[in-house]
């Protein structure tokens, strides 16, 4: 498969027809705040592609579990996501002014509502799971653990820090790896494993392979991200193209070269896909997920 496949794309359309949908229901109202609700709104339904959200449900499918029990764990994940976009684009931190195409949050409003908006999502994630229905409670347990632990000082936050420290530095290809399988991997390896877990009395076994599926994928989107830094155009990808480079970012075609990055990207796929082999055609959408993530255009 490839990018524009029917198949890839029916599924991502339909993942994110399902999971916009139930975000905009649940994030509809109740907040203390009209504007804090506006942002968040904003923040989380602005587009995007909805990649965290597809794996988990594609994760769950592969285990025969139906989308239904994953769609509100798949929604908790997008919002520690937006959440994560919103406070990177602070200008404390990647100091951007253009996300999705449009306006970031703290353009769109103001500072210290992005800082709340992101807060709120953050704990509007973890309530979501702790209520996911069709879900048994030792299993929401067990969700509110991995994203507790992608999300914070060990995963994604960790990995931001990293980065921030890393600006202008050189890395060797371990650290620079070590510093995406915190910052962009963790979340995507959550994403699949919430899915699984989603599946009544999923082995240890099949856990494990859906959990070395993940790591290679994440690798791989950090590396095709980095690529369409320097090949994409601002248009395309949304966000100012070459701002790694215009930030001294370590990336990956800086360090490897860019026909040295895409061959990097190759091997992670093949990695992703060999980790498959022992499920049938359940596992095709995440099969068809980690062809789509290293061949999109934005």
């Amino acid at each position: 498969m490839h990018n524009g496949t029917p198949s890839t794309m029916d599924f991502l359309e339909t993942c994110r027809s399902r999971v916009d949908a139930e975000l905009d229901r649940r994030i509809a109202s109740g907040s203390a705040s009209e504007r804090l609700q506006e942002a968040m709104r904003y923040s989380v339904l602005g587009g995007g592609k909805r990649i965290r959200p597809a794996l988990t449900l594609a994760a769950a499918s592969a285990l025969g579990q139906s989308a239904d029990a994953a769609l509100v764990p798949a929604c908790a994940i997008e919002l520690i996501h937006a959440y994560s976009l919103v406070h990177d684009d602070l200008p404390a931190m990647d100091n951007d002014e253009l996300r999705r195409g449009r306006p970031t949050a703290h353009i769109a409003f103001d500072e210290a509502t992005a800082i709340l908006a992101g807060d709120a999502l953050q704990a509007l994630a973890f309530e979501w799971l702790t209520e996911a229905p069709g879900v048994a409670a030792s299993a929401r347990l067990a969700m509110i653990q991995e994203l507790a632990r992608a999300s914070g000082h060990s995963g994604m936050v960790g990995g931001q820090a990293i980065d921030l420290e890393s600006v202008g530095k050189s890395l060797t290809l371990a650290q620079l790896e070590t510093m995406h399988r915190h910052k962009t991997g963790a979340l995507i390896e959550a994403s699949v494993r919430i899915g699984a877990l989603t599946a009544p009395g999923v082995s240890e076994l099949s856990l494990n392979a859906l959990t070395r599926y993940a790591k290679a994928l994440g690798l791989a989107f950090q590396v095709q991200d980095d690529l369409l830094d320097i090949e994409g155009d601002t248009e395309t990808i949304g966000k100012p193209q070459g701002s790694d480079v215009a930030r001294a970012k370590p990336t990956y075609p800086a360090l490897l070269g860019p026909k040295g990055a895409r061959e990097h990207l190759s091997s992670l796929l093949s990695n992703a896909l060999q980790s498959l082999q022992d499920f049938g055609p359940e596992a095709d959408p995440l099969r068809a997920m980690a062809d789509y993530v290293v061949t999109r255009t934005h």
